[in-house]
């Protein structure tokens, strides 16, 4: 019997001395991973290799697990600027849809309205120990933030969104970041397109989602304004404003 219970403790001892998976213990080797994650799996397009990101996703748990357990409404002493705040929330929001691809198996995108409802808004995540929706983390956490440019850094892993980048955001660079991705987005003809014989111009429906983020008083001439601010070449005001339709598809590596 003793030798029994001496061989149990010391397997005990053994199996608690052996290391386990855990959030990383600081914000840099937090997003050390996440670098690493975007540096791996992303191309140069923005497309993910979500096949082979799934067969070896331990750097992305890793930091989401540190995002599960760390925010600015927990440590905000780690987040004492505003671009610390919206740095954080601008990885861990492209870092949990990542997973979240993932995790439900998403091969195609989210072209039916259910799969859209289910994912952004009933399907849960956890950023400081608190759980909510995508859509929720988005609407009533991120953009109230005032800061509009982050539609063009937030991304959902389709097609039309803005161009998922291979580092990531980093509060020290954030405000030169968020004007490049701005500065690509609309000089994109994906994002933007003219069509002067028709006296129209076409914009990403990110603007016809968010219009009151870009043109609070919601004029037409108010939006092609702020579109001016990165566009080459600037937009007539007086064209007529349509949207394009948004593509839902995973932009997944071919």
């Amino acid at each position: 019997m003793m030798n029994r219970l001496a061989v149990s403790i010391a397997v005990g001892a053994l199996i608690a001395a052996q290391p386990v998976s855990a959030a990383p213990a600081t914000l840099a080797e937090a997003l050390d991973l996440w670098s690493s994650v975007l540096t791996r799996f992303v191309d140069e397009q923005g497309r993910t290799d979500f096949d082979a990101l799934a067969a070896d996703r331990g750097a992305l748990d890793e930091f989401v697990a540190y995002v599960e357990r760390v925010s600015p409404a927990t440590a905000p002493e780690l987040f004492p600027r505003r671009a610390d705040v919206l740095a954080y929330h601008l990885n861990a929001y492209n870092a949990l849809t990542m997973r979240g691809v993932i995790d439900e198996g998403v091969t195609d995108g989210f072209a039916s309205f259910f799969k859209r409802q289910f994912f952004f808004r009933l399907r849960k995540v956890t950023v400081g120990g608190r759980s909510m929706s995508l859509s929720t983390y988005e609407n009533e956490i991120i953009r109230p933030l005032g800061e509009p440019r982050v539609h063009f850094a937030l991304n959902c892993m389709v097609r039309s969104c803005p161009r998922l980048p291979q580092n990531a955001y980093s509060a020290d660079e954030l405000e030169a970041q968020l004007e490049a991705a701005a500065r690509e987005f609309f000089n994109d003809p994906r994002n933007v397109r003219i069509e002067a014989a028709a006296n129209q111009v076409w914009l990403s429906a990110i603007l016809d989602f968010y219009t009151e983020d870009f043109a609070p008083d919601g004029k037409r001439e108010s939006l092609i304004a702020y579109v001016n601010r990165y566009r080459d070449e600037p937009i007539d005001a007086k064209l007529a404003v349509k949207f394009i339709p948004y593509d839902w598809t995973l932009n997944r590596q071919p």
